[in-house]
């Protein structure tokens, strides 16, 4: 008798899902989704990791998720709880013999994998790769290799093979545990009790991720996508795939077969090359955080140099809430906080504000972000973040945005900024020195 339990994490499809179909390998088949309790307690950063709108999208997709499950006379069994504890007496009490789970790139998930392993010897353990273009047993390059360069691994990745996308399953064993009547426990923060009933600015779950796609390559936006994709506004000016991809509610193989579909019946140019160009920056960071580790999110980076900063109270709650005296800045801040969403020339030009303008610890900045964005990846943003900060894989040693040249490019007729930030006029960067003595 072979009882599995399916640790789902970022996974939550049916469709092009290599764990699902490894774990339906089975006798019985039970599929847990752990919702950790450590996600809303704020950590060293001063701010919780799950914020609202992630938080909603996520209950949304496990929603959804449920619904598709139904169909074949199964369900996501939702635990509150930390996952070490919650997984091992799940184990325990249905006589578990295998997990299996998507590989983890993230060093609080493989944390759990590792206690596990450990508390339980004989329980059989498979990470399969359900989350990239690539398995880890067939990478362009090894992993060390990663921290050569994005382009080395550009160079290496672009005609590389990828497995090909599978069906979604017809059949799966059954459960042995009932589905319970979800609540989730009154000690979530007030925001995280409210129910999930608006849809936000994006639909969460593998049904909304399939019909986006569907209406985004049916359009003709993937052919203009290189000249509009540093728009810092606007929904036709970006894919918008990031929030299902990085949730597993939409597969990226099946999006880079949806690309190449997309070029065999409208031909090729710049802008369906650089969709492709942006998958593969997606694809670098997993890899390149699975190789770092901790070294992720190490001060230094991987460059083993600290960066000057400082530790300014009030420049962060600025920087934060869009009161800083750089208007196109606070407009991508407060479009951030009010959608969970912000462009990725937006991010670039707070990110560069907040390491070279005020000059603040980049970590912090990089939690703020993932407390807030819908569409949170571990490997993207804190490797997105250590590129900025001049402490990452970046061999010209970080970036620094022009804020007037940038204002200037993308947002002249101040539309962006009267849209996000209006009525938000210049204030002084600092009222207080950091000792909070006042100034002037």
């Amino acid at each position: 008798m072979i009882n599995t339990l399916y640790w789902m994490t970022h996974d939550l499809r049916l469709d092009d899902n290599p764990a699902l179909v490894r774990a339906a390998w089975s006798n019985r088949l039970l599929c847990v989704y752990c919702v950790d309790p450590r996600w809303f307690s704020a950590h060293r950063y001063h701010v919780s990791s799950m914020g609202p709108h992630r938080w909603q999208f996520l209950q949304q997709s496990l929603d959804n998720l449920n619904m598709q499950l139904k169909s074949l006379k199964q369900h996501v069994l939702i635990e509150f709880g930390y996952p070490e504890q919650q997984l091992a007496t799940l184990i325990a009490r249905h006589q578990i013999t295998r997990l299996v789970c998507s590989r983890q790139f993230g060093v609080d998930e493989k944390a759990v994998l590792a206690s596990l392993a450990k508390r339980l010897p004989e329980l059989r353990i498979e990470e399969v790769d359900t989350y990239t273009l690539f398995e880890l047993n067939d990478l362009p390059v090894s992993l060390p290799e990663t921290r050569k360069s994005w382009t080395y691994f550009r160079q290496r990745a672009q005609d590389h093979p990828m497995p090909l996308p599978l069906q979604a399953p017809t059949s799966l064993p059954t459960s042995p545990a009932e589905r319970p009547a979800q609540s989730w426990p009154a000690r979530l923060p007030e925001w995280a009790s409210v129910a999930a009933n608006d849809a936000g600015l994006f639909g969460g779950g593998e049904t909304a991720a399939q019909l986006h796609v569907q209406q985004y390559f049916a359009s003709a936006w993937p052919a203009q996508y290189k000249h509009v994709r540093n728009e810092l506004d606007g929904w036709e000016n970006s894919t918008k795939f990031s929030p299902w991809l990085n949730r597993g509610c939409l597969s990226v193989r099946r999006t880079k077969m949806a690309v190449d579909a997309y070029i065999k019946q409208h031909g090729s140019n710049e802008s369906t090359g650089w969709i492709t160009v942006e998958l593969l920056w997606r694809e670098y960071f997993q890899w390149l955080a699975l190789e770092l580790g901790t070294q992720l999110f190490r001060f230094k980076g991987i460059a083993g140099r600290a960066p000057l900063t400082c530790v300014h109270p009030e420049r962060y709650q600025k920087w934060c809430h869009g009161t800083t005296p750089f208007p196109l800045v606070n407009a991508c801040m407060r479009q951030l906080k009010q959608t969970g969403y912000l462009s990725n020339r937006g991010r670039q030009i707070a990110a560069s504000c907040f390491v070279n303008e005020l000059g603040m610890d980049w970590r912090y900045g990089a939690a703020w972000f993932e407390h807030q964005l819908t569409d949170y990846d571990v490997a993207v943003n804190w490797g997105n973040w250590q590129y900025i900060a001049g402490v990452g894989v970046d061999p010209r040693g970080g970036r620094h945005f022009d804020l007037d040249k940038q204002t200037a490019m993308y947002d002249a007729e101040g539309v962006y900024r009267a849209k996000w930030a209006p009525g938000i006029t210049d204030s002084v960067l600092d009222s207080v020195d950091a000792a909070d003595w006042p100034i002037g």
